[in-house]
Parts: C-alpha cells; sequence; structure tokens
C-alpha cells in the first residue's frame, strides 16, 4: 500500500499507524484524558472524530482502564443523566465531538491515578461502511483534574 506524507505526517502527529488510519478513513483530533485524583476508579477521554465516508464507533480499549465504555450524557426531565451507548454514529465527513457533558469515552477501574503530562493509549474499534471493524490507535494527553477544554494555546477561532 502506497501512503502519501500527509497521510503519514498525520499519522505520525495523532501518534498512530498511517495504515491504521487509512483502514478506518477515520481522522482523531485533540485527544486528552482527564486527570484524576488516588482512589478514583474512573475518568472521562475527550477528542474530535471525523470519518471521511462515514463510520460507527462500537468500542474502545486502554491498557490504564479495567473497562473502557462509549457514553453520553444528556437531560432527562431536568436531570443530566450519564449512560453507556453501543454504537456511537459517525456521519461522513461532520466532525463528532467528545467532550465533557456529551459523548465520551470512559474509563472505568483504572489501573492507577492518572497525571498531568501522562499519556494513556487508546483503542478505538470503529466499524466502516463495509462493516469491518478497524483499530485506530490514539495516544491521548492527561490533563489537569479540572480540565473542561482545550487549553488556551489551542483554541483557535
Amino acid at each position: 500500500m502506497k501512503t502519501t506524507p500527509t497521510v503519514v505526517t498525520l499519522a505520525m502527529l495523532l501518534n498512530c499507524s498511517p495504515l491504521a488510519a487509512l483502514a478506518a478513513d477515520v481522522e482523531i483530533k485533540d485527544p486528552w484524558v482527564r486527570g484524576t485524583v488516588s482512589g478514583q476508579q474512573a475518568t472521562g477521554a475527550f477528542m474530535a472524530i471525523t470519518s471521511k465516508s462515514g463510520a460507527v464507533l462500537v468500542g474502545a480499549a486502554s491498557p490504564a482502564a479495567g473497562n473502557t465504555e462509549i457514553h453520553e450524557m444528556k437531560m432527562d426531565g431536568g436531570v443530566m443523566k450519564m449512560r453507556a451507548i453501543p454504537r456511537l454514529e459517525l456521519p461522513a465527513g461532520k466532525p463528532v465531538q467528545l467532550g465533557p457533558g456529551g459523548y465520551h469515552v470512559m474509563l472505568i477501574n483504572l489501573k492507577q491515578p492518572l497525571k498531568k503530562g501522562d499519556t494513556v493509549p487508546l483503542a478505538l474499534q470503529v466499524e466502516g461502511p463495509d462493516k469491518k471493524i478497524e483499530v485506530v490507535e490514539v495516544k491521548a494527553e492527561v490533563r489537569d483534574l479540572t480540565a473542561s477544554t482545550p487549553p488556551a494555546s489551542e483554541h483557535k477561532h
């Protein structure tokens, strides 16, 4: 398979292999995980995901957690509720934001506290239009426990 320099560069910047990036037809931007305190058993992973041809996020895994689920948070009768979902549609060409207060990857039964500056590997399982499931490897930076948006240096207008 021939890869273009742009794809290879993009894959290197995202810390994933060019083949995984091509195979899943998915672009991941700004992956990060909220830091934790000692004894905390769960946290969220956040990012923007775009599929060129349309795909579905069907699962995730991480060696940092005993269990990893796709979650959504939404208002229900005036109460914010969080629940696991089996699939998250990635419409063709439209970025899907995984962020605090919305969709996210939940890391449960953490193996150790996650400190700002650490890196958490994630394996996103993506089902393409051909129904084949590909794994996209991502390395997410751990940010401060109070982080809720990208750092100011990354904020773009």
